[in-house]
């Protein structure tokens, strides 16, 4: 008889059978596999009609989810997507990466996926802001107490909302008991250290949820492995106007002053001189990260690396960039206003500069709050901030958006215009570009817009602005210059 069970974020198989996915453990004196193939193992032994003894679950003790959210007299109608979202998912094993965009109802997604499993389910969310939405909402949908791990609380129960941080402490000694797990923004979990979540854990059900499920490292494909890929996706353009508020993207090409041209055409070149001289091609992270790796070694590189970072930060910093938001803020004087840069630096200028709270990594979460309840309530019309409201914020006041400076991210620029697509009532949003002619960040703004494929409308605005002309706009360059 071959008995299964779990041990710390893997399954120990005895008997004298090799299972796929196992290999053979001289401590325990069995083979052992990653809990993550959990269902696997068990399809493999009944379909071989081989008998067996399977102790890997303990699942905590659970009510009846479905009647409980029926119950509750909550329960929403999905959308059309939304149905065939979850039916794909179903059609797929319970398994699989949803790709919506931000607004279009992923919550309520994985709401039904927890009522319609009727299991004990793990939510795993990246910040603490998306840990207390999560669980408000879902003590709305069950009308009972949801388990929180993550902020210093650790409370286990049927229902559970944990941080990333948090999942990945505890992922060896919580491996079997979910039999479902909800990973939201999904494409943070095959960073190295939280792909353990999945891997330490046995669920037989698994939803992942993003509205960018593809990394500029790559690393998206190990999702295929870990939660089961994409099985749907629905894009910006296919639910704006309908489903979310409509939108239009205009661009501001501003030009540097000459005193900022001239020091930026020096430093570039002196980052562009090196790689001719070189060889080397830059043509993604990784090939950027050989650079940083060079310069701790070669002085040469180094002072590569330090003229392109100084040229990047002339062309985020520029005092024309500056002005036209100036412009821009004027013409929105009635309306609620995120401002986006890349760099604290430049949160704080304008901070600074135009009197408007600011939001960085390093402001405390009663603070941040606080801020974030007065722009919706319109006590505060603009908000600056670097990446740090890329996710998870719901203020379906906000109508205006303005890049002020970003890399070439597609996942950072689709989560940014999200930021301004929940559906309001005669709400119509305007996501903003200010960018650096004769500079890099041309090429870059080009790049990261490739996320959004349906061919929207961009108004390139001129004027006193400035249009970038063609040479040395680097666009080839790596989505990080």
């Amino acid at each position: 008889m071959i008995e299964i069970s779990f041990k710390q974020g893997t399954l120990l198989i005895k008997g004298n059978v090799r299972v796929p996915n196992s290999i053979w453990d001289e401590r325990s004196g069995s083979f052992r596999a990653p809990a993550l193939y959990y269902r696997d193992i068990v399809n493999y032994l009944k379909e071989s009609g081989i008998d067996f003894e399977d102790a890997v679950l303990d699942l905590l003790p659970c009510p009846d989810l479905s009647a409980a959210y029926e119950a509750s007299g909550k329960k929403l109608k999905l959308r059309d997507y939304q149905a065939e979202a979850l039916v794909a998912w179903s059609e797929n094993e319970k398994w699989g990466v949803l790709v919506l965009p931000t607004g279009s109802g992923k919550t309520l997604l994985g709401i039904r996926a927890i009522a319609g499993c009727n299991t004990p389910a793990l939510v795993i969310v990246p910040t603490l802001d998306l840990l207390e939405q999560w669980k408000t909402q879902l003590e709305v949908a069950f009308s009972m107490e949801i388990g929180k791990l993550g902020g210093g609380e650790k409370k286990i129960l049927p229902i559970t909302v944990s941080t990333y941080d948090s999942a990945y402490i505890h992922a060896e000694t919580l491996g079997n008991r979910f039999g479902l797990l909800v990973f939201d923004e999904v494409h943070h979990l095959p960073a190295a250290g939280y792909r353990s979540i999945a891997e330490f854990s046995a669920a037989p059900c698994r939803l992942g949820l993003t509205a960018t499920y593809e990394r500029e490292d790559g690393l998206h494909t190990e999702l295929n492995r870990l939660v089961g890929g994409k099985v749907y996706e629905k894009k910006v353009s296919e639910l704006a106007g309908g489903h979310l508020a409509p939108y239009t993207i205009k661009r501001f090409a501003v030009t540097l002053t000459e005193k900022e041209q001239r020091e930026y055409d020096r430093n570039y070149s002196v980052f562009l001189d090196y790689l001719r001289k070189t060889g080397m091609l830059m043509r993604g992270a990784r090939d950027f990260q050989k650079l940083v790796m060079k310069s701790g070694r070669d002085p040469e590189a180094r002072k590569a690396l330090l003229a392109r970072n100084a040229a990047r930060d002339l062309a985020f910093n520029s005092n024309s960039k500056i002005e036209k938001l100036r412009e821009i803020l004027e013409q929105h004087r009635e309306d609620r206003v995120f401002i986006f840069t890349e760099h604290n630096r430049l949160v704080h200028r304008i901070s600074n500069t135009f009197f408007i709270p600011a939001i960085t990594y390093r402001t405390p979460a009663k603070e941040r709050n606080s801020i974030l309840e007065k722009f919706r309530t319109g006590s505060y019309r603009a908000v600056v901030t670097s990446k740090v409201l890329d996710e998870g914020i719901d203020v379906p006041e906000a109508n205006i958006g303005i890049i002020v400076s970003g890399t070439g991210s597609k996942r950072a620029y689709v989560q940014r215009l999200g930021r301004i697509l929940r559906k309001k009532e005669g709400k119509e949003a305007v996501l903003y570009e200010i960018i650096a002619g004769e500079t890099t960040e041309t090429g870059t703004a080009r790049r990261r817009k490739e996320a959004l494929s349906s061919g929207k409308r961009t108004s390139k605005a001129k004027g006193n602005t400035g249009t970038p002309k063609k040479k040395s706009l680097g666009g080839d360059s790596p989505a990080h210059l």
